[in-house]
Formats: C-alpha cells, sequence, structure tokens
C-alpha cells in the first residue's frame, strides 16, 4: 500500500506542474494578465517550489514520509480551491505560492520513497522512472479533464473537481502501512555538508537545465499549439485553438509517459544497468530534445506541432527520473531527502527563471519565436549530464 501512497503523490505532483498550462487559456482573460504576468505566475509558483524544497527535504528526513505525504494533499487541494475561485491577480498569485509547498511535499514524499519501496530498492534509476510514469499521466489528465469540464461546466467548477481528485489520495497515505524507515533528527549540518559534494552539485545543474526545458513545455506548449493552428488557419475559431493548445500538452504527457514506462522497464529485459549508464542516457535524450525544438521553432502546421510535442515528450521522459536515481545510488538512504531536496531546490531555479524569460520575449512577438531560449539549455544539459556518469560520491 505504502508503493500506492508514492505513486499517488507523484501524480499528483504531475497535476500541480501541468495546472497553470492547462487552465491558462481561461485564467488569463479572467484576472485580465498577458504573457508577461502569466510568466510571473508561473516565476512565482516555481520560487516557492524552490524554497519549498530545502525545507521539505530536511523535514521528511526527520518526521518520516508518512505525514509530509498527507501534508502534501491537504495543502495542494486548498489552493487548488482557492485558485478555482479567484478573480484577480493578486487573488491567484498567493494560491500559487502556496501551491508551491504542497506540491513539493509530494514530490519529496513520491520522489524519494519509490527507489526505496519499488524493485525492493535494487534498481534505483529503473524505479524513479517508473514512478514517474504516474507524474506524466496527472500531467496529462490535468489538461484532458480540463479541457472536457470547460465545455460542460464553468471556470470554477472545472478547477474545483481538481481539487477533489488530488485530496482523496489523503486516505490511503493515512491508511497505509511500512513507510520507510527515516533518520529520525533534524539534521541540517548533514544537508550542507552535501553541498561541496561535487555528485551532488553536478546532479543539482543537471535539474537545473533539465526542469527549465521541462516548466517551459508545460507552461507555453498550449499557447504554442495555438500560435501554430492560427498560423494554418487564421479562421479558426477561439475556441478550436484553445483545444488544440490544451491536446498538445496531453500529447507531450502521454510520451513523456511511454518514455518512462520503457526506461523502467526495459532495462531489466535487456541486461542494461541503467543506474551505472544514466549520464550517457540523459545526454542523448538532451539531443534528441535539442532537434525537436529547433524544429518547432520552424512549424507551421497542426500535424507537425503533434509529431514534435510527443518526440519531446519521448526525449524528456527518462531525464529527471534517471538523475535522481543515479544521484541516490551514490549516498546513504538516511540522507535522501536532504539531498533530494538540493538537487530540486537547484533545478527549479530553471523553472524561475527560463520560463518567465520565454514570456518576457514572446511580448511582441511569438513563443514559437522564444523556443530558441531553450537551445542552449540543452547543450549544457548534454555536457553537465556526462559529466554526472563519472563523478563519485564520497558520504
Amino acid at each position: 500500500m505504502v508503493q500506492a501512497v508514492a505513486l499517488c503523490c507523484v501524480f499528483g505532483l504531475g497535476m500541480c506542474f501541468s495546472l497553470l498550462g492547462s487552465i491558462s487559456v481561461k485564467l488569463m482573460p479572467r484576472v485580465q494578465m498577458d504573457a508577461g504576468k502569466f510568466g510571473t505566475l508561473i516565476s512565482g509558483f516555481m520560487f516557492a517550489c524552490l524554497v519549498a524544497s530545502l525545507v521539505v527535504g530536511v523535514v521528511t528526513d526527520a518526521i518520516g514520509y508518512q505525514w509530509i505525504a498527507v501534508l502534501g494533499f491537504v495543502l495542494t487541494a486548498a489552493c487548488i480551491f482557492i485558485l478555482a475561485f479567484g478573480k484577480t491577480y493578486t487573488a491567484v498569485l498567493w494560491p500559487c505560492l502556496l501551491l508551491g509547498f504542497g506540491a513539493m511535499a509530494l514530490n519529496t514524499a513520491g520522489n524519494v520513497m519509490a527507489p526505496q519501496v519499488l524493485f525492493d530498492g535494487k534498481d534505483p534509476a529503473a524505479a524513479s522512472n517508473l514512478a514517474n510514469v504516474f507524474f506524466g499521466l496527472g500531467l496529462f489528465l490535468t489538461p484532458l479533464i480540463v479541457s472536457f469540464l470547460f465545455r460542460t461546466a464553468g471556470y470554477e467548477k472545472a478547477v474545483s473537481v481538481l481539487g477533489v481528485i488530488v485530496l482523496l489520495p489523503v486516505l490511503i497515505a493515512l491508511a497505509a502501512k511500512g513507510y520507510p524507515a527515516s533518520s529520525a533528527k533534524l539534521d541540517i549540518a548533514a544537508a550542507v555538508k552535501l553541498l561541496g559534494q561535487p555528485a551532488v552539485l553536478t546532479a543539482a545543474f543537471v535539474l537545473f537545465c533539465y526542469i527549465a526545458l521541462e516548466a517551459s513545455f508545460c507552461n507555453w506548449l498550449p499557447t504554442f499549439g495555438k500560435e501554430v493552428i492560427q498560423k494554418e488557419n487564421a479562421s479558426v475559431e477561439a475556441a478550436a485553438a484553445d483545444a488544440f493548445g490544451q491536446q498538445l500538452l496531453s500529447i507531450f504527457a502521454i510520451a513523456m509517459m511511454a518514455g518512462r514506462l520503457a526506461t523502467g522497464l526495459l532495462p531489466a529485459r535487456i541486461g542494461f544497468d541503467l543506474t551505472a549508464n544514466g549520464g550517457w542516457v540523459i545526454a542523448a535524450a538532451a539531443l534528441v530534445a535539442a532537434i525537436a525544438i529547433f524544429l518547432m521553432m520552424q512549424c507551421v502546421q497542426s500535424l507537425h506541432a503533434r509529431l514534435l510535442a510527443a518526440l519531446a515528450g519521448l526525449a524528456f521522459a527518462p531525464c529527471f527520473p534517471t538523475t535522481v536515481g543515479v544521484s541516490f545510488s551514490k549516498f546513504s538512504s538516511d540522507i535522501h531527502g536532504s539531498l533530494f531536496g538540493i538537487i530540486f531546490a537547484v533545478g527549479l531555479a530553471g523553472a524561475v527563471i527560463v520560463p518567465k524569460a520565454m514570456g518576457n520575449m514572446a511580448k511582441g512577438a511569438s513563443i514559437q519565436k522564444s523556443l530558441k531560449l531553450l537551445l542552449p539549455v540543452c547543450i549544457v544539459l548534454i555536457i553537465l549530464a556526462l559529466v554526472l556518469s563519472k563523478v563519485k560520491g564520497s558520504l
């Protein structure tokens, strides 16, 4: 049952990360915000996640996974309910900031537990990939549900349904037994010592690049889709353009799920040690992502947009969970909460900076043109991934 808790936590995290992108087409006109202000909203959420990741990681090692999971479900649901009824920019900014703490509670509980409770803890990289299939499921279902409900119900009811969905697993979290043991102490000194480890710093900057890419896609892919379909057909109805944009996000999420499922299950079947060779896998994936992004910059047809969204999802799939699994393999499980908190916090700095920069560049231009900001990020990711494959942990 504790495995179900870990998977539900990662699913809830996927919902959190696709929430703003999914509702953006209705939220932006509702509170009269432009692309720049929406970019600020994304950055606010990501910055809150950054701060929360550091705090939650250390606290998880001290109090255990169960109460962190419960906190994550309850706080995330509360923020979504508040967001559903906000009618001004300020009214939606505050729940977005608090949502960062709920998301990071789910993130830490799910992504730290999963490598310990799946595959008997023997293959952390594969276990992390398999668990993050459910991140992709949350990423996929959120825009799909919202797109359907926007046609049959108002904005407030549609968003409130998401709050109910993310709240339900709290019952499983309370009933589950057999949570992994934690250190049962708040050891800030051990967490600080991790900052001097080359393996930790390398993994952190790998996630800086990757999360910048993923956050940019999750939040701007619907807008990119609208731009492409409007170029293809200038007379397309606004509702149809909105639906196509949300459809692209779902395609991206499905491809990510498929990629992570394959990365989680295939290596064991063919005798490939994913944990030992994870850096090379991430580098290859980043190269494919760069090619997809370059082609998206030239895209003028809706069919090509769908194919490229799928290709990007497949390329992104192994990057995050493989980085986490490789990092965990280098250090004792007693400090995995703190380790995860550090590398994810640094990673989130990329999500704070890059999507906002894309929004700023899109003013007077387009999101499609601002995609060029992501190409150098891919190049740096390739280099760092290769370093991660070599560097050792020493604690």
